[in-house]
């Protein structure tokens, strides 16, 4: 599996739309400095996805998910790469008895699959929008989650990089 965390939130960067010829389209813009994490892991094999909204991005939220995803897959081994990331390498972090990191190497975020999650749900569901409150943003997220996640095909083709293909 491979495994990261995304930061979402209220400010949005308006991205380039389609429109006819001679129109210019309208896209709203806010910046307000609210957040929050989805963590996630990847089997990009089987395209499975197991996500967890949180609020922070520490060694106690990871602990959580690590248990989340131990939980899930209770009856396999897990092999998870995992970025550079303090929280990853903390001595407070709890890593379950069927978890083993593998560390990628620093300032390498292009070899982690689970990046192109967050692209697809930020193209997708997030894509020049504005949202009201940050509760809103967070079930837009879920949304986008929970319907990415039966879509196994798409996220093997968006994650099963060469160097992971050992099946």
């Amino acid at each position: 599996m491979t495994q990261d965390e995304g930061r979402f939130g209220r400010v949005n960067i308006p991205r380039y739309s389609w429109a006819p010829m001679g129109i210019r389209p309208m896209v709203p813009r806010q910046v307000v400095r609210e957040a929050f994490y989805v963590y996630s892991a990847v089997c990009p094999s089987s395209g499975e996805l197991c996500s967890l909204i949180l609020p922070y991005a520490n060694t106690e939220m990871m602990n959580l998910f690590l248990e989340h995803v131990s939980n899930e897959f209770n009856d396999k081994e897990i092999i998870m790469l995992v970025d550079g990331a303090g929280w990853h390498r903390s001595k407070d972090l709890v890593i379950p008895p069927n978890i083993y990191f593998i560390v990628q190497p620093p300032y390498s975020p292009e070899l982690n699959p689970t990046e192109h999650i967050w692209d697809e749900i930020r193209e997708k569901y997030l894509h020049n929008r504005i949202f009201a409150s940050l509760n809103e943003t967070i079930e837009k997220v879920s949304n986008g989650i929970r319907e990415l996640s039966q879509k196994k095909d798409l996220i093997k083709s968006m994650t099963l990089f060469s160097y992971l293909n050992v099946l």
